[in-house]
C-alpha cells in the first residue's frame, strides 16, 4: 500500500506540482503612454542646463488644482524638438473627465517657455501629440513689459479654468498696490516685484457671499497668488508659476 502511495507521489501530483511551478507568473498590467514631441517657434538654442517638464494632468475640476496623473522630466531637455514619452495608470483615467497636458521648459529654475493654452487629450486614445511652446519674457522690466495699471482677467487657475460669470481679476500699480476682484468680492494688498520674480503680500477682501461656485474660485484665485513666484508676458499673455516653475495662473489683458 505505501508503494502504491509513494508511486503516485512520484508519477501524479508531484508533475502537478512541477508543472504549477512553471507557470508563468500572472502578468500586471503595464503603465499606458501618452508621447509626442514639444517645440518652439524661436530660433534659439536651449543652454546644457536647461530641463523639460511634461505632465498629463486632470484638469476636471474647476474649483480645485489640476491632478497630476503622469509626469516625465527631461534633464538635460537636449534641443528641440524634444521627444516625450509620459507613463501613466490607465485604471486613473475615469469616462466623463478631462485630461490635458501641460508642458515647461525651465533654466536654472527660471520659467523658459510654457504652453500658454489648454492642450487637451483622451490619453487612451491619443495618438503623438505636438506641443508648441510659447517663449516667456526673461530680461524685461516689470514696467516695460506692461505688467502695471492694467486689468488682468484670469483665464486659468491651477490648471482647471475659470468660471465664466465669475471674472477673477488683477491690477497691479506701480505704487506696489494690488487689487481686483476674486470672483466674488473685491480685494487689496500689496505686491512686491524683482525682475521676473513677484510676490504677493497679505490680501484682503470684502465679505459678501455668492453662490458656492463662485466663493470656491475666489478661494482657488486667492491660494494662487500666494504660492506665486515668478512672471512672464508673451502676446498678451501674463503667465504665473510657483517657485517649482508651475504655471498656476494664466492672464488676459485687460483695459
Amino acid at each position: 500500500m505505501m508503494g502504491k502511495l509513494a508511486e503516485y507521489f512520484v508519477f501524479g501530483v508531484a508533475p502537478l506540482l512541477v508543472g504549477l511551478l512553471a507557470m508563468p507568473a500572472l502578468a500586471t498590467a503595464e503603465d499606458k503612454t501618452i508621447g509626442g514631441e514639444v517645440l518652439y517657434r524661436e530660433r534659439i538654442a536651449l543652454p546644457p542646463q536647461a530641463i523639460l517638464t511634461v505632465q498629463l494632468v486632470d484638469v476636471s475640476l474647476a474649483d480645485a488644482p489640476a491632478k497630476v496623473i503622469g509626469q516625465q522630466k527631461i534633464d538635460p531637455a537636449g534641443q528641440v524638438p524634444v521627444k516625450f514619452a509620459v507613463k501613466f495608470d490607465e485604471a486613473a483615467i475615469r469616462g466623463g473627465m478631462s485630461y490635458a497636458l501641460q508642458a515647461r521648459i525651465t533654466v536654472d529654475d527660471r520659467l523658459w517657455f510654457i504652453n500658454d493654452v489648454r492642450h487637451s487629450v483622451d490619453p487612451l486614445t491619443a495618438g503623438p501629440q505636438s506641443m508648441l511652446l510659447k517663449m516667456v519674457s526673461q530680461s524685461e522690466p516689470a514696467e516695460e513689459a506692461g505688467i502695471f495699471e492694467r486689468d488682468w482677467v484670469a483665464e486659468d487657475i491651477d490648471g482647471g479654468g475659470v468660471i465664466d460669470k465669475a471674472k477673477s481679476t488683477l491690477r497691479i500699480g506701480k505704487d506696489g498696490g494690488v487689487s481686483g476682484r476674486g470672483g466674488c468680492n473685491g480685494y487689496f494688498g500689496s505686491v512686491k516685484i524683482d525682475g521676473n520674480g513677484i510676490t504677493f503680500g497679505q490680501i484682503g477682501a470684502t465679505q459678501m457671499a455668492c453662490e458656492q461656485a463662485m466663493m470656491d474660485q475666489e478661494h482657488k484665485f486667492h491660494d494662487a497668488l500666494g504660492r506665486v513666484a515668478t512672471y512672464a508676458i508673451a502676446d498678451g499673455k501674463l503667465v504665473m508659476a510657483d517657485k517649482d516653475g508651475k504655471a498656476i495662473l494664466r492672464f488676459s489683458a485687460g483695459g
